[in-house]
């Protein structure tokens, strides 16, 4: 059986993944969405009909018309156990404080909501201060602004500045006004909340609410409730699941990488063992077995502790998570069953998993390996290893020509990775025959001039290659996913921002400052070209699915075709965009000039359009073109992104002002600081479990070679020198593996640059960062070094002993 010293590698590593696992399933069990405060005393919400997009787009529901609300407020009031039926409507009013909005308004986005009063009673908000709003004017704000009643207060507003009186304060964020004021202030509807009498079950309820809206909306309760949660805390949520995600695979994947490793190397150890477990009769299949059963046991232990800290950790990365952008505030850690019994699987079937080569090879060893003296390896890898190795290196070049050629970015980031993850496994498998000559390369550096240290470093990686590769080959993972995936996130970033500026004439770009876009005032005081977006809905029988959410941008035409680049017109004139029916579409609409349109708007309504000009799918960061007055009427809610100017100005209130690479630097800033940020996670735990595997290993090496470093000691090397030579070593076989990652990364990420420069039309710069690449290089190499030397020298305390007669024949 396994020794404690030669199990302590596989069992830490095994606990450190399944602790990984267990945290990151918690925390995915953990990220449903929550029901929003201002609705958790309905118990039955009427949802208006969901966007026909995907889960990850975080389109908003189509909305109902103020007429259409209205009657199902009226009916939905008749419903048997409902008491009320409150209609909640959201537009945007955000409060200013000392002329600027207050600096946690960026961090939520319920800060910069506003409501009707009725919509506090669908979250039980009572007063705690003054009365409530009655008519234009008036409003109530949340306590936290440190405002009193009586006190007037500007609201910034999609139209501009508003000046308001607060008549009572609410211990909830965000701002209420009058009913018949937040009715013209946001005319469509998108929920309808149920009061239910005492007694009365919420789902009988939402039954009967379901035959009243029929096709056109659905009923909610329970947790169902949480599909209304803020698009901006959905969206948060969604990264952070991808996050926690990716790590929990990146751990089971670098956990069975490293534990083959670690069984590979502890195998070729037991050569003499095994042999002469064989030699005494054991057969080849009681042998597998045997190192079956020691996996399983490190499996089942090291799973069961992993566990434990696993469900330990998970609140404080609770929190974590909440303070780096990567859940709500509104998030909180949930003990569920299934994480549990996943965690307690993943040890074993990591453990299996990572042993079935070591335990093939186990098997082939032969009885008279227990009669020999040298621990000599006979040959460095078998046909079908050879075999393998070559065709997981063909798939990788393989997808590499298909990143290159691709014209989506997400098939390029999906094929790269698996690029990557192919070229690194075929390495792997192959880096037993690769190691000689990487060896030979680099005889220079690792040769003294006038000893021998140099000659014993490199005669014993050439002589113990599989040694040598599965002390590499954690390096090797860990240098060529932090190469491929921090150079492949900088390189994105830096293409989509030099595409991004050069689509845009202008000197200077006008953004919004603490506020999520810029009202009508601050765009008139800028007088540059600004776009208004808006989400509108079509329902083309001919183009499933219904209710498709569109993005549109209301444009002045003129202005917008002078400042943008990149806009190309195949059919029509921009110039015929203007009144209230024109639209311009993009070529993948399938539309002709004079065709009609017809569209469902924020406020609900459905207007029939005429098709006044075809654009080329990537002339608008958008889908189709609306004169501005007509996004106007219909979202008076509606902020710009940007203003286009060509000179400098004075920034308005709520607006600051930067130049074309600035912006195009920050238009994704909010997202891309997410994706660095999930990077250096992920780097983090890859670079982490590399340096583990590597010290472990390099422990386990120690403890077998001292009666070898004695030998020499015996030679006549002193102290130093032999702690030196194993110092070189670890230090060569880090350089090893650092050499193959990168090798291997820099193939993915010269494919990613070709696609990039085809997809963006300008050149593309490949950026790697160096500083994240030399600490991850660094940590392994201080680690490795460490964990030879620190034995060595402990081994070597005292002086060596008289060599016996056997040893010096």
């Amino acid at each position: 059986m396994l020794s404690l010293r030669r199990s302590v590698s596989a069992f830490v590593v095994v606990a450190v993944g399944v602790a990984l696992v267990a945290a990151a399933t918690l925390l995915l069990a953990s990220g449903r969405p929550q029901v929003p405060d201002r609705l958790a005393y309905a118990a039955v919400v009427v949802q208006s009909p969901e966007a026909g997009a995907s889960a990850d787009s975080f389109a908003p529901t189509r909305p109902w018309s103020a007429a259409r609300a209205a009657e199902l407020t009226s009916r939905l009031t008749e419903v048997p156990g409902v008491t009320a039926a409150v209609p909640d409507r959201t537009f945007y009013a955000q409060a200013l404080v000392d002329g600027r909005p207050p600096a946690t308004d960026g961090q939520r986005e319920d800060a910069h909501q506003g409501h009707g009063w009725s919509s506090t009673r669908l979250g039980g908000f009572r007063l705690t201060a003054g009365e409530a709003p009655r008519q234009a004017g008036e409003v109530v704000v949340d306590r936290a602004l440190g405002l009193r009643p009586g006190r007037p207060l500007t609201l910034l507003t999609a139209a501009g500045p508003q000046s308001y009186t607060v008549t009572g304060l609410v211990d909830a964020p965000g701002v209420y006004v009058a009913d018949e004021v937040a009715a013209a202030l946001a005319p469509g509807v998108r929920a309808i909340g149920l009061l239910v009498a005492s007694g009365v079950d919420a789902e009988d309820v939402a039954a009967a609410a379901r035959g009243v809206v029929g096709d056109d909306g659905r009923a909610l309760t329970g947790d169902g409730r949480g599909a209304l949660e803020p698009r901006g805390d959905a969206r948060t949520r969604w990264i952070g699941m991808q996050v926690l995600t990716a790590t929990a695979v990146l751990a089971g994947f670098v956990t069975v990488f490293v534990v083959a490793s670690a069984f590979a190397f502890t195998v070729a150890q037991r050569r003499r063992e095994l042999g002469l477990l064989r030699a005494v009769g054991a057969t080849s299949g009681q042998i597998r077995r045997m190192v079956y059963v020691e996996a399983l046991v490190v499996g089942v232990t090291a799973g069961l502790a992993g566990l434990l800290a696993g469900a330990a950790l998970a609140p404080v990365l609770g929190r974590l998570l909440v303070d780096v952008g990567f859940q709500p505030a509104t998030f909180r850690v949930r003990y569920e069953h299934w994480p549990v019994t996943v965690s307690l699987a993943a040890g074993p079937l990591i453990a299996l998993l990572a042993v079935w080569s070591a335990s093939r090879r186990a098997a082939r060893v032969r009885p008279l390996e227990a009669l020999r003296e040298a621990a000599v390896e006979q040959r460095p890898i078998g046909r079908l290893r050879t075999a393998t190795g070559a065709l997981l290196v063909a798939v990788g070049v393989a997808l590499s020509l298909g990143t290159a050629t691709s014209d989506d970015a997400r098939s390029a980031a999906t094929f790269a990775l698996y690029a990557v993850m192919a070229l690194v496994a075929g390495v792997a498998v192959l880096a037993p025959t690769v190691v000689g000559p990487v060896v030979r390369m680099l005889r220079v550096p690792v040769r003294r001039p006038g000893g021998a240290i140099g000659m014993l470093v490199r005669a014993g990686a050439l002589t113990a290659t599989r040694r040598t590769a599965s002390i590499a080959a954690p390096v090797l993972l860990t240098v060529a996913f932090a190469v491929l995936v921090s150079g492949m996130v900088r390189t994105t970033t830096a293409a989509y921002a030099a595409g991004r500026a050069d689509n845009v004439n202008a000197g200077w770009i006008v953004v919004p400052d603490r506020t999520p876009g810029l009202s009508d005032q601050a765009v008139a005081a800028t007088g540059g070209t600004a776009l208004l977006p808006t989400t509108v809905f079509v329902s083309d029988p001919a183009r499933p699915p219904v209710n498709r959410p569109l993005t549109a941008l209301g444009v002045d035409p003129a202005g917008f075709a002078a400042a943008n680049r990149a806009l190309t017109v195949t059919a029509g004139s921009l110039s015929d965009l203007s009144g209230g029916d024109t639209v311009v579409v993009t070529a993948s609409a399938n539309r002709q000039p004079t065709d009609r349109y017809a569209l469902v708007f924020a406020d609900g309504e459905l207007v029939s359009l005429r098709v006044v000009a075809v654009v080329t799918d990537d002339s608008i960061p958008g889908d189709l073109l609306l004169p501005r007055s007509m996004v106007r009427e219909h979202d008076p809610s509606a902020l710009s992104s940007a203003v286009y100017v060509q000179e400098r100005i004075d920034p308005p209130a709520g607006a600051r002002i930067i130049d074309v690479e600035g912006w195009a630097a920050e238009a994704d800033r909010a997202g891309d600081r997410l994706v660095w940020l999930a990077t250096l996670l992920l780097i983090g735990v890859s670079a982490g479990y590399g340096a583990v595997a590597v010290a472990n290993t390099l422990l386990m090496a120690a403890a077998g070679r001292v009666p070898d470093l004695r030998l020499i000691r015996l030679a006549g090397a002193t102290r130093r020198q032999v702690i030196w030579l194993v110092t070189a070593e670890s230090a060569l076989v880090v350089l090893i593996g650092a050499l193959l990652g990168g090798a291997v990364a820099f193939v993915g990420l010269l494919s990613i640059r070709a696609g990039l420069a085809e997809q963006a039309g300008v050149p593309v710069d490949l950026v790697v960062p160096w500083s994240v690449v030399g600490g991850v290089v660094g940590l392994c190499l201080l680690l490795a070094v460490l964990a030879s030397a620190l034995p060595t020298w402990r081994s070597l305390r005292h002086q060596p002993a008289r060599s016996p007669v056997s040893v010096v024949a």
